[in-house]
């Protein structure tokens, strides 16, 4: 059950947000990540709430004039083992 005030995003939101093609994304709606500020005071739960409101979509934002588009894949490699395989298949 979610806390008082904290407003659930559905599944289907969370689809909708994944499915934006970083390619055809008006840059216009995209929020720049520097931007983002977070009090670090405030519970865990407040933090992902405040940056969920302020992002917009978690999964397509701006860095600069970079759009950034993120997806997590069910995999139990950590990013350090996956940047030593690229590296490594670089050689």
């Amino acid at each position: 059950m979610p806390e008082r005030g904290i407003k659930m995003i559905s599944q289907s939101q969370l689809q909708e947000m994944r499915s934006v093609d970083i390619t055809q994304v008006d840059r216009s709606t995209l929020v720049d990540i520097r931007n983002i500020h977070i009090d670090a005071a405030l519970p865990a739960v407040q933090k992902v709430q405040n940056y969920l409101e302020q992002i917009g979509n978690p999964y397509c934002f701006l860095c600069g004039d970079t759009p950034v588009k993120i997806r997590f894949v069910s995999e139990h490699k950590t990013l350090k083992q996956s940047l030593c395989d690229y590296f490594l298949s670089l050689k």
